[in-house]
């Protein structure tokens, strides 16, 4: 059952009170009010009609003076609490002096139904409340009080908890995207890293096989010269144990012999094999970057910290 107040005749403070205690929307006295960031207040109903096909996150205009606002997380009903338009509310309906049932005229509402939480004539409680539990308004004005108090303050920590989730959401998925970021960085070092050494080896592969050719062409050279030799000895014993020595035959090898001392083995070698002089020196990135190859993690505190700290050297 709805009540209405019947106010008193209005002094000019009391209708200056009433003036900023209506809400603009709906040019009643507030109800939940909540206020924007543009400071201008609105009853939370009102707000919630207003605004009924918009979504949380989604940009509004204030329906005073449209300057825009984003809807919060969980909705309209995130909109900060304006606690200084609920004293003058408090202010206001405590200057109002009595209330009048509507329905009852002249009846003053006295009691509350604790069951339904309807404030009411005792006409209106005979009629309809008389099976149901009650107390004086002014019994349990405080109670009241104090449970709006309480339940403003359940409101506060419920948001409260529900940014601390949000925050913490947020930062799992910023640091996922920073590990992203340094195994990403870690990953193109790796395949450089990779590709150089491959390189490296490479070439590494292609010097010894040149080397080790030009070592068996000398080498299959000396083994001609040996076998020549070989050739050599085997003809001058030949001719030693036949116990002649033909004139021609002897020239023949004497020719032979200074032909093959001609073949100067140890310099052929020398000047056909090069010496192997390969060597190897290590990046020096490892000195230069001592901390990290990879990169550098640094908390914005610590970010301003290192600022400040050059600003002194």
């Amino acid at each position: 059952m709805a009540h209405s107040n019947t106010m008193v005749p209005q002094s000019s403070d009391d209708k200056e009170l009433a003036d900023m205690t209506e809400c603009s929307i709906c040019t009643e006295m507030f109800t939940d009010p909540r206020v924007l960031p543009c400071n201008h207040t609105f009853c939370l109903n009102c707000l919630l009609d207003y605004g009924q096909d918009r979504q949380p996150e989604d940009r509004m205009n204030c329906p005073l003076c449209r300057e825009q606002f984003m809807i919060p997380n969980d909705g309209l009903s995130g909109i900060k609490k304006d606690f200084k338009m609920e004293k003058l509310l408090h202010v206001r309906k405590l200057s109002t002096g009595k209330t009048t049932c509507e329905e009852h005229k002249g009846e003053e509402i006295k009691l509350l139904c604790l069951e339904c939480k309807v404030a009411m004539c005792a006409l209106c409680f005979i009629k309809s409340h008389k099976a149901h539990n009650y107390s004086e308004i002014e019994e349990v004005s405080d109670v009241l009080s104090d449970t709006q108090k309480v339940s403003e303050q359940w409101k506060i920590t419920e948001d409260v908890l529900k940014r601390l989730e949000k925050e913490k959401n947020d930062v799992i998925k910023h640091l996922a995207g920073v590990e992203e970021e340094i195994n990403t960085a870690a990953d193109k070092l790796i395949a450089a890293i990779q590709r150089d050494r491959e390189k490296l080896l490479s070439e590494v592969g292609s010097i010894r096989q040149k080397q080790i050719q030009q070592v068996e062409t000398v080498k299959q050279e000396v083994k001609q010269h040996q076998l020549a030799l070989d050739s050599f000895k085997r003809d001058t014993e030949t001719l030693l144990g036949s116990g002649t020595a033909a004139g021609d035959v002897t020239k023949s090898l004497h020719d032979r012999a200074e032909q093959l001392e001609k073949f100067d083995v140890i310099g052929h070698v020398d000047s056909s094999l090069p010496a192997v002089n390969v060597t190897f020196t290590s990046s020096t990135l490892l000195d230069r970057y001592k901390r990290n190859l990879v990169g550098t993690v640094i908390q914005e505190g610590q970010l301003k910290q290192l600022f400040s700290q050059r600003k002194f050297l």
